[in-house]
C-alpha cells in the first residue's frame, strides 16, 4: 500500500517535529505501510492508495485554512497526528472546521497498530469507482427545497451528477421500436398503455447505456403532455435491476439516498409521499405511484393518480420491519427512523401504492422536514446507514 503524506506545521516549531515525523513513519513502515512525504498538494493526491495530511503541531490550523480556501484540499480529508506538540488539538480544530461545512474527514490518532489497520481499511474503500447518476430534465417546479451541490455529492459519496435534457428522453422514446415481452403479465390492464410505458423504460435504458449511468431521476410530469404516458412502470423496472436506481420528479436527494441504499444495503427502495400523519398513534400513511415490483407481495396496474393516464403500480408490501430515510439537499443532514409496516391501503384520492408505518420520532417530519419524499426500506437498517453517513460528516436530525 502506497501512502502519500503532506506535513503542515506552525512556523514556531522547529527541528523537533521533523524527528517525531521520522519516528512515526518508521513505526508505520514496520506495520507494512509504505509512506512517502510529499511537498505540495498536487503530489499529495497523485498515484497513491491514500492521501494524508500530517498535522505536525499546534498552530497549523491557519496553514490548513489557507490551503482549503485556495481549493487545494480534497475530501474526505484524513488528518494524521503525532500525539506531540499539540498535533491532536490542532487536528480536532481542523476537523471541526470541515464538519461545520458538512465536509467529511477523520483524525487518525492512536497506537501504530490501530493507525496501520485503519489506513488499510480506508485505502480499500478509496478503490471504489465514481458512480454516474443522471438527472433527466430539471427537478420538478414544486421541489423548491431540493437543490443539490453536484461537487459535494461527488466529494462525499463518489456520485457524479449528470444533466440530461428532456429532449433526449423524447427523442429516445420516438426512436424506440421494442415491444412488451410476450410473457409480461398485464394483469388485465390495457396493453396499449403498457406498451407505451414499457417503451419509455427501454428509452431510459438506452440513455443510461449512452451516458454510462447507474441510475437516474426524471422530470416525469413533463411526459404527460409530450408522450401521453408516465414513468411509473419504467422506474419500477429500473429499480429492480441490480445496482440500478430510479426516482421520479427529478428528486436528486432521493436519487442519492436510493443509490446509497443500493450501495450499502443492496436493497430496493420505495420512494413515497408522506400523505397523512397521526402523531398520537405514531402512524404515517405513505403513498406513491411507482414501487419496485420486487418489494410487492402482489400488485396490479392502474392509471397515474394525478393525471388519470399512463401506468402506475398499485402494490402491496409485506407487513414487517422497515426503515424510513431521507437525505437533506444540503447533504449535511439526514432523517432515519425504524418502524413497522402495519397495513396496506387502497384509498381514493391518493397515489396508488399506499402503506401505513408505525414508528417513533415521526414528529420530526413535521418540525424539521427535509423534503417532500421519504424512502422506505424493508428491514431495520438505521444503525448501518447512520454509521456510514456520520463518518462522512453528516448530522442526524
Amino acid at each position: 500500500m502506497k501512502v502519500h503524506i503532506l506535513p503542515i506545521v506552525s512556523p514556531l516549531h522547529g527541528k523537533r517535529v521533523e524527528k517525531e515525523t521520522e519516528e512515526l513513519l518508521a513505526s508505520l513502515k514496520a506495520e507494512g505501510i509504505d509512506s512517502l512525504l510529499v511537498e505540495d498538494f498536487s503530489s499529495l493526491y497523485r498515484d497513491c492508495d491514500l492521501s494524508l495530511i500530517l498535522v505536525q503541531s499546534g498552530g497549523s490550523e491557519n496553514v490548513f485554512k489557507t490551503a482549503f480556501e485556495a481549493g487545494r484540499i480534497k475530501t474526505p480529508c484524513l488528518l494524521l497526528t503525532t500525539g506531540k506538540d499539540n498535533s491532536l488539538a490542532a487536528s480536532l480544530e481542523i476537523l471541526a472546521f470541515l464538519q461545520k461545512r458538512h465536509l467529511p474527514g477523520e483524525v487518525l490518532h492512536g497506537p501504530v497498530d490501530y493507525l496501520s489497520s485503519r489506513m488499510k481499511a480506508l485505502a480499500e474503500r478509496k478503490v471504489e469507482d465514481t458512480i454516474r447518476l443522471g438527472v433527466l430534465g430539471k427537478p420538478s417546479d414544486w421541489l423548491i427545497a431540493s437543490d443539490v451541490d453536484p461537487d459535494k455529492a461527488k466529494a462525499l459519496f463518489g456520485f457524479e451528477i449528470v444533466d440530461v435534457p428532456m429532449e433526449r428522453v423524447v427523442e429516445a422514446y420516438r426512436k424506440e421500436t421494442g415491444n412488451l415481452p410476450s410473457d409480461f403479465d398485464a394483469k388485465g390492464f390495457a396493453e396499449s398503455e403498457l406498451e407505451k410505458a414499457y417503451r419509455l423504460y427501454l428509452a431510459l435504458k438506452t440513455i443510461e447505456e449512452e451516458e454510462h449511468l447507474s441510475g437516474l431521476s426524471i422530470r416525469c410530469f413533463d411526459l404527460l403532455g409530450t408522450l401521453k404516458t408516465t414513468a411509473c412502470l419504467a422506474l419500477a423496472l429500473l429499480n429492480d435491476e441490480g445496482d440500478n436506481v430510479g426516482t421520479c420528479e427529478g428528486d436528486i436527494p432521493s436519487l442519492i439516498g436510493m443509490a446509497l441504499c443500493k450501495k450499502i444495503l443492496s436493497q430496493g427502495v420505495f420512494q413515497c409521499n408522506p400523505s397523512r400523519l397521526d402523531i398520537l398513534k405514531k402512524r404515517i400513511l405513505l403513498a406513491h405511484c411507482t414501487l419496485p415490483l420486487s418489494l410487492c407481495r402482489k400488485h396490479a396496474f392502474d392509471t397515474h393518480f394525478e393525471s388519470g393516464i399512463g401506468v402506475a403500480i398499485r402494490g402491496e408490501i409485506e407487513e414487517g420491519d422497515v426503515t424510513l430515510f431521507r437525505l437533506d439537499s444540503d447533504l449535511g443532514h439526514f432523517f432515519l427512523q425504524e418502524g413497522r409496516l402495519v397495513e396496506n391501503r387502497h384509498e381514493e384520492g391518493l397515489c396508488r401504492s399506499q402503506v401505513v408505518v408505525e414508528a417513533d420520532g415521526l414528529e420530526k417530519i413535521l418540525r424539521r422536514p427535509l423534503g417532500n419524499h421519504l424512502l422506505l426500506i424493508k428491514g431495520h437498517h438505521a444503525d448501518k446507514l447512520a454509521s456510514f453517513l456520520i463518518e462522512k460528516g453528516l448530522e442526524r436530525i
